[in-house]
């Protein structure tokens, strides 16, 4: 049997408010020659450019997010360390281009949202995604796809977490 894989989904509340819209398994779709195809998520646009040959990241460093220019993305893969060995502040977060309040990051230093939308894939370990109403956890394997909500990611395990981001230029909530 294929195996399934957890889709989270982020969206907004009434008030405004940051929450878990779904939370599910979303079943393989086998194809010829694939035992494992199952689709995620589908946005209308992308003006990506697959000219030239330029290496846009050559050292390995994405200071800014989300991308300097309109309809850009960015792609990277995280470790986080278990929060008692990680440091954050909110100033790092200004520093590369994300929204923090005050009331948010007293719950965690993390605290943050980007006018994007994120694929968030969990690779190795475990990882809290926290909103402002809601958390869970993800596990290898499991996918979040962030909407511009506020969140922050903890890790309360004595383990490293891997995490792989894809982050899209996106119109604000």
């Amino acid at each position: 049997m294929a195996r399934q894989v957890r889709r989270i989904v982020t969206g907004h509340n009434a008030e405004g408010r940051s929450i878990i819209i779904a939370d599910e398994q979303l079943p393989a779709q086998p194809a010829p020659g694939v035992p494992l195809r199952v689709g995620l998520w589908l946005t209308d646009r992308a003006p990506a450019s697959n000219r030239g040959n330029e290496n846009p990241v050559p050292d390995g460093v994405i200071e800014k997010t989300p991308p300097e220019h309109r309809g850009g993305s960015v792609f990277r893969i995280v470790e986080f360390l278990p929060d008692k060995d990680r440091h954050q502040s909110p100033q790092d977060m200004v520093r590369r281009g994300m929204e923090v309040t005050p009331d948010r990051t007293a719950r965690h230093p993390g605290f943050h949202r980007t006018n994007t939308v994120d694929y968030a894939l969990c690779l190795e370990g475990e990882i809290w995604a926290l909103l402002d109403e809601e958390e869970t956890l993800m596990r290898a394997g499991d996918v979040m796809i962030q909407r511009g909500t506020y969140h922050a990611w903890a890790n309360r395990s004595d383990r490293p977490a891997v995490v792989a981001f894809i982050l899209i230029d996106a119109d604000p909530a």
